[in-house]
């Protein structure tokens, strides 16, 4: 097949690209040529700009295209009027961040209700506020321009090598640190259902080859705990001396410790409904996830290779954690870990 990617240098877009190339798929990325200008990638590359420079586009024909930079419904429309007369099959990478607030635990399918917004001309997609209702626009936008030939992946949480937010990145580097780090809540506390990106590419990429349409919730495992999560960081890592520090939500909150951004994977209970987020349509239709210790020895060795004076995209600062834990101990939490469930 020859496949146009919009997007596909930088992390999701770049496992795609290299499953279907992988695959023998014939590959075309059309980007700005910023986040990776000489990606070594066996494609073609366009250059453009998806907000009003989409010459390079005119005059060719994909048996698909591949969306994994839509966000704005302004500029996914312009991408879809042009190419929806020259391409076969249609795929919008979006996100479970359309879903609409659920009762925290209640199941969250493909049938729950996606986000409004009341001015549907905003463009602000990195707020959070407006950006799960901008994604689910900018579905709608595909699906009505290529109606009967769309596939929408709604994303959960992804994870592993090349990704540049380190909201799960974190973890691995700082067990295999050793010592007391702290984590949140406790153990038993279930995470958003992550999934690695290698594995979202390669059903993505089947779904192309089969011409599967629809939506589908594409997440990894419901239930997982962090515990089970630094735990297994810990037995990976053979960081014997790393040990749990599990301090309270109403500590850390009163510490100001920003959920996600410091310590990553921690979502607020009262905001935790994604975990409950439910992928057995796409697991049905071929989604096979990786043992959870090889996405983090992947991740570990990627994260190896990056610049050691890069600064970290998210988790605490060791000065900041070493100070959280101090004042956690004299709280009388202690810097015992807890069982691990």
């Amino acid at each position: 097949m020859n496949i146009l990617i919009l997007g596909g240098t930088r992390f999701v877009g770049r496992h795609i690209a290299e499953a279907a190339l992988s695959r023998g798929h014939r590959v075309t990325v059309f980007n700005r040529g910023q986040s990776d200008p000489n990606p070594d990638l066996d494609a073609e590359r366009l250059r453009g700009d998806r907000d009003g420079d989409l010459g390079a586009l005119h005059g060719r024909r994909w048996d698909a295209v591949i969306d994994v930079s839509g966000y704005v419904p302004r500029i996914v429309r312009a991408s879809v009027e042009l190419l929806a007369p020259s391409v076969g099959h249609y795929t919008f990478i979006s996100t479970a961040s359309v879903y609409a607030p659920a009762m925290p635990g209640a199941r969250v399918d493909e049938q729950t209700p996606t986000r409004t917004i009341e001015d549907e001309t905003r463009e602000d997609f990195r707020d959070p506020a407006a950006y799960g209702a901008l994604k689910a626009l900018c579905e709608r936008a595909v699906e009505r321009g290529v109606p009967g030939r769309t596939l929408v992946a709604r994303l959960s949480l992804v994870v592993g090598p090349r990704d540049p937010t380190d909201r799960f990145t974190y973890w691995p580097r700082r067990v295999a640190r050793g010592g007391a780090l702290l984590a949140f809540d406790g153990p038993d506390r279930a995470v958003i259902p992550f999934i690695d990106g290698r594995d979202v590419a390669r059903w993505v990429v089947a779904g192309v080859e089969s011409g599967r349409t629809g939506t589908f919730n594409v997440g990894g495992e419901a239930g997982v705990t962090i515990g089970v999560v630094l735990e297994t960081c810990r037995r990976v890592s053979r960081a014997r001396d790393a040990s749990f520090v599990w301090a309270s939500e109403a500590f850390l909150l009163e510490q100001h410790v920003t959920p996600w951004t410091e310590l990553p994977l921690w979502v607020l209970r009262e905001r935790d409904d994604l975990v409950a987020l439910d992928s057995s349509r796409a697991t049905a239709a071929g989604l096979r996830l990786r043992p959870l210790a090889d996405t983090i020895a992947d991740t570990l060795a990627w994260d190896a290779g990056r610049p050691q004076d890069m600064a970290p995209a998210a988790g605490l600062a060791p000065d900041r954690e070493a100070e959280l834990l101090r004042r956690w101990d004299r709280k009388g939490g202690g810097l015992c870990e807890g069982k691990i469930g």
